[in-house]
This record gives structure tokens, sequence and C-alpha cells, in this order.
């Protein structure tokens, strides 16, 4: 089981409103609620001020935490997005009710939970002004210096550093999330794990903007969410039939090529599969710049370093 809480504060009783952060949520729950082929992912639920009748306190973010990682639920996600506040060595996710002195709820009150629940898997993700600053609360200090097991973290920005609105009411690093969720940060098989959402996200930030952070504590990648494999998976399992050994250099001739005569309709599949495996980067043709001309130059293709990765995944039967 599946759960997330997808929180979005804009409405703020003694601080600056903000005005993305409901939006935010909005954007990024159907994309967590459902898979890319309609399957149900996580279940969620959303809290969210706008205005003052709707403001959130600390009291009930904490209760929503508890809630979150309340036995029943092999994978939780913590989305805040919202004011960060630096508390000394800690940060606090800033609630409506936030005050200069108690601003909101401490990370290391959420560590302090997140440590004690029996959930296995937790990811929680940070937009917010000084979020790197979760990953270097006193609690990761010293002795306690690794995450306890199945804990992932994901910040908007380094503990010095502000989070950025968009000009159209969106949280930058946010509105990167949602492009790596909708496909950006998937693998050829349409994976998008918490690794490759911190290279999407780290990549799509320039060297004078902010910088996500990542830290984490695994020892596997679960998906957090399924878009469509970039190659149907009968292509891609033809790999090892196609390339019987790693270094095998595919042959061909102008018959695999459509726009030939006569047509040749088993070679013209063949080709069909394997320009999907060059559009992934999976194979290259030898000696050309495309399989066109390797195919009409009669020369071949061959494996890349990524093609033979997933060929022998093919091979030990893992897709």
């Amino acid at each position: 089981m599946k759960r997330a809480l997808l929180v979005g504060i804009d409405y703020y009783s003694e601080f600056d409103s903000l005005s993305g952060c409901v939006n935010d949520v909005a954007a990024l729950r159907p994309l967590l609620s459902r898979n890319e082929d309609d399957s149900p992912n996580f279940s969620c639920r959303i809290e969210t001020a706008s205005d003052e009748s709707s403001a959130l306190k600390r009291d009930v973010l904490l209760e929503g935490i508890e809630e979150l990682l309340a036995p029943g639920a092999d994978f939780a996600l913590f989305y805040f997005a919202g004011h960060g506040a630096q508390s000394g060595g800690d940060v606090s996710l800033a609630t409506s009710d936030g005050t200069a002195i108690t601003p909101g709820v401490r990370f290391t009150e959420i560590l302090e939970k997140i440590g004690a629940s029996r959930v296995k898997e937790v990811i929680v993700i940070l937009d917010c002004c000084f979020s790197g600053g979760a990953t270097a609360v006193p609690a990761l200090i010293g002795d306690a210096a690794v995450l306890r097991s199945g804990l992932s973290v994901l910040t908007a920005s380094r503990g010095e550093q502000v989070s950025m609105e968009t000009e159209a009411g969106r949280g930058q690093f946010s509105t990167y999330f949602e492009g790596a969720l909708d496909g950006g940060a998937a693998d050829v098989l349409g994976h998008v794990n918490v690794s490759g959402l911190y290279a999407y996200l780290s990549e799509s930030f320039g060297a004078w903007e902010q910088r996500p952070t990542f830290k984490a504590n695994i020892d596997r990648l679960h998906d957090v969410r399924k878009c469509d494999p970039r190659i149907p998976l009968p292509v891609l399992r033809n790999l090892s039939t196609w390339f019987p050994t790693p270094d095998y250099v595919f042959a061909l001739d102008p018959s695999y090529e459509p726009t030939e005569e006569p047509r040749n309709v088993e070679n013209e599949a063949v080709f069909s599969g394997l320009q999907k495996l060059r559009a992934c980067r999976l194979i290259e043709p030898v000696g050309e710049d495309h399989l066109y001309y390797a195919a009409m130059k009669s020369t071949g293709c061959e494996l890349t370093a990524l093609g033979k990765h997933y060929r022998n995944l093919v091979g030990a039967e893992q897709i």
C-alpha cells in the first residue's frame, strides 16, 4: 500500500503569503495518484491553505504526518510546498499559524516520527526556502549521520538558498518535478524513481540558480511513478535474439529499408524495432550516422553500453 501526503501553504498570518504552493499540489496530485496507464499509484491526501478560512495549523500538519506514517502502508511520500525557516541548525516547515519563535514543524520532529514508523520506504520532498538544511540537521550529525534505512530526502535548494516561484504562480522546483513525473525522469522501462528524479531536477537548474539536494539510505529503488515504456517490451526482449553476444554486429542490407523493392516484410518489421532501439540509444549504426545508410550500404548496427546493459537484463529474464 502506498500513501502520499501533499501539503501546499500559500496563506500565512505573520509571514508573506505565497502564490504557487496550492497550485503545485493541484498539479502533482493526479501524477502521483495514477500511473501513466491510469493504474492506481499513491493514495493521496492533500492539505492546502489558500486563505485565512483554510489556514493550516502546526498541529494539523503534525497529525497528518503521523497518519501518513501509521502502520498499514509499505511506502509513504511526504511533499511540502511553502515557507521554510532556518531554526538554528534545523529547518522548519512553516505553517499558517507560524510565528518568528515557532515557525511551524521542525524537520527533526519529522525525522523522529519517521524513525519510529514501521513504514519501510519513506520519501520526503521539500519545495521551500533553506530546505537543504533538512539533510544537515543535528540529528544527522556525528554518530547519527546515516538516515534511517529506507528514507530519501529530496529538497529544492541548499540550506542557505531560497526556493523561487515562477511568474505563472508555481514553484520552480515543483514545475520541474511535475515534468520529471510526467515521463522526463523515466528510464527505458518507464520506471520513475527518486534517483532519476534527482538527476532530472539537478540538470534543470543552472549554475547560478538554486541547487536541489538529495540524501538517501536505500538498498533498492522503488517506483515513485510508472510511465509507459519508451520501447514496447516485446521489441526490447528481442535484444538477446538479435544480438546473441554483447559485441555482435547485426548485419543490415537494403532489404531492411521499406522504400526498397522487392519488399521484405519480415526484415522491415525487424528494422522498425531496431529504429526504436536506436531512438533510445541502445544501438548505433556501424560506420554511419543513420540506420538508413547502414542498411543501404550493407554495414550493420551494434549495441551501445546502455544496450548491453538491457540485453543482460533480458538474458537474465528480468524484463
